[in-house]
């Protein structure tokens, strides 16, 4: 009898070990069984956040949510999606709404490549961490991945000539454009910026842009292929506007409840994704095929 009843209680400590392993004892899955990307040879591997600076407790969870992810999906790079500082833009302002929080990420190793939003200073391109190069917009590219970082508070003649030239000259086997205001939005607060589309858009089809990462909308959402262009809105790194996205026929995933960032992996042919919370959990995750245009 005595042996019975120790062999269950071994029984149930070796369950909820287990359990406990596969949950991280806290009831949040870890991200052994949560990571969705392939984590394929020689892929080229970057996260992303939006509208992220404010130097609060949930900008901190979502780079500490990214530190654990970064365990099991080596990403490189960052690309920061505008709104970067908000408010005053002192030397104790950057520490704490983008040193702080990502201080375990930078001495890692990743780099964070910043566009700028409605809430940004001009300056913010001389801060070396941004890896801005004093410019307000540049090219970087990666593998077989090319990225644009545009200035899209003003969409001057200059910038759009530069854009130009540099996607009729590109031959990356992926162009991806990122800037702050979404060409395509169902968010009740600000929406479309249908003047920048208008003016934008036909560039981007012209030379067959793959992939438009926005921010902005206090939200996330990813909206169906426009003019074969996939558009993700992920302006909720740090700020956030609960309930605040319409539906639509047009959005094929959104979340509009809680804080997230963005895992990106291309190789090859396809471009996938996974859209993460501040509590680990997984709101929208896929793969996008290379179709020809």
């Amino acid at each position: 009898m005595r042996r019975s009843v120790f062999l269950l209680l071994l029984l149930r400590g070796v369950t909820a070990a287990a359990r406990a392993l596969r949950t991280g004892g806290g009831g949040q899955t870890t991200i052994g069984s949560a990571l969705k990307l392939p984590l394929k040879p020689n892929s080229v591997r970057f996260a992303i956040i939006g509208d992220s600076g404010t130097g609060e407790r949930p900008q901190h969870e979502v780079a500490q949510q990214m530190v654990r992810f970064r365990r099991d999906f080596p990403f490189d790079f960052v690309l920061m999606l505008g709104d970067n500082i908000y408010g005053s833009k002192t030397d104790e302002d950057f520490r704490r709404k983008f040193e702080h929080p990502y201080q375990d990420l930078r001495d890692g190793g990743v780099k964070f490549y910043a566009s700028l939003g409605n809430h940004d200073h001009s300056s913010e391109r001389l801060y070396a961490p941004f890896n801005m190069n004093g410019q307000r917009y540049y090219t970087l590219k990666n593998g077989d991945v090319q990225f644009f970082a545009l200035d899209s508070n003003y969409m001057d003649p200059v910038q759009m000539q530069w854009l130009d030239g540099q996607l009729s000259g590109s031959r990356a086997t992926w162009k991806i454009c990122y800037f702050h205001h979404p060409l395509y939005s169902h968010g009740k607060f600000h929406g479309s910026d249908v003047d920048l589309r208008t003016r934008l858009e036909p560039m981007l089809v012209k030379y067959k842009v793959d992939v438009v990462l926005n921010g902005h909308e206090h939200v996330y959402e990813r909206v169906k292929p426009q003019q074969g262009i996939n558009y993700f809105v992920l302006g909720n790194s740090g700020e956030l506007r609960p309930h605040n996205l319409l539906r639509s026929p047009d959005t094929a995933k959104g979340f509009d409840t809680d804080r997230t960032f963005g895992l990106f992996e291309v190789a090859g042919d396809e471009f996938n994704f996974q859209i993460v919370t501040r509590t680990g959990a997984t709101v929208d995750s896929g793969v996008l095929q290379k179709t020809a245009k």
